[in-house]
């Protein structure tokens, strides 16, 4: 212990010592040594320019959300982009045009009518025409058909059939389909489903469990109105193939059936256009 007090020398501090003087220290062989210059300062300079790249990359993503924003909320916005909420606003729209189209072609009739000298025969043969088209409205005895998804918590009601799966227990494309052909073979003179009446080119079209019916989007359950004969309506439903393998599921799982009669019914004429459109190549 004495040895390495004197060691240092009389009126000397020890290396690193308090003397207050951080440019000169001593090495273990007890030479003096120049501390590196300024050291001091530059052991805080890359945290200043790290905080500042902090802040300029935090002011660039506030500037950024801003001028996405526009004013307006993004987490709103960002909702309203939803495929399923644009479909419902689409059709929304579509029945809009619909509606309005509709109220155009009467004007044009009412016009046409004043004097478009046309023959009585004419007339009688554009009246037709226009029946079998579907463009008019059908005033007669009509069946109302109603389908229906099963409970979601539904089970086997009968013996022998398996628990069943999600596809079981909902209204499927072909069974839409197997309704309307069965109506059509049965003398249906029109039919509607849900509220639009159906034409040659209309096409019954399900996406899960939601029918898409001319630009329009449903949610079920189903109707389907015909004006026909109910006695042929009901025996050509009960003929068909693909409804009798329908009701096998109503009486096992469920799913929603339902017919009757209408009584007097009038079906609104076909308001959408009639005009065919097909893809033409890009030149």
């Amino acid at each position: 212990m004495s040895h390495s007090a004197d060691s240092t020398g009389p009126g000397t501090s020890p290396p690193g010592g308090g003397n207050g003087n951080d440019e000169d220290t001593r090495d273990d062989k007890g030479r003096t040594a120049e501390a590196p210059r300024g050291r001091g300062r530059l052991r805080g300079h890359p945290v200043r320019l790290l905080t500042a790249a902090v802040f300029a990359l935090a002011g660039l993503l506030f500037f950024t959300s801003f001028n996405t924003a526009k004013g307006t909320n993004i987490r709103t916005d960002a909702s309203l982009l939803k495929l399923s909420d644009l479909i419902q606003e689409r059709s929304r729209k579509n029945g809009q045009l619909e509606e309005s189209n509709a109220g155009l072609r009467g004007d044009v009739d009412s016009l046409a009518e004043r004097d478009n000298g046309s023959t009585e025969a004419e007339e009688k043969k554009l009246a037709a025409l226009e029946s079998a088209a579907g463009t008019r409205k059908l005033r007669g005895e009509a069946l109302t058909v109603t389908l229906d998804d099963a409970p979601p918590d539904a089970t086997a009601k009968l013996p022998g059939y398996p628990e069943p799966q999600p596809n079981d227990l909902v209204i499927h494309q072909q069974d839409l389909q197997a309704v309307v052909n069965a109506l059509w073979r049965g003398g249906a003179r029109g039919i509607k489903v849900m509220d639009q009446r159906l034409i040659s080119t209309s096409a019954v079209r399900c996406v899960g469990n939601t029918l898409i019916l001319q630009g329009r989007v449903y949610s079920p359950p189903y109707k389907v109105t015909a004006v026909g004969a109910p006695q042929k309506l009901k025996k050509a439903l009960s003929d068909s193939p693909q409804i009798q393998n329908y009701m096998l599921y109503v009486n096992a799982y469920g799913l929603g059936w339902d017919v009757h009669d209408d009584g007097t019914r009038t079906l609104p004429g076909y308001s959408g256009t009639v005009d065919l459109h097909q893809a033409e190549p890009v030149d």
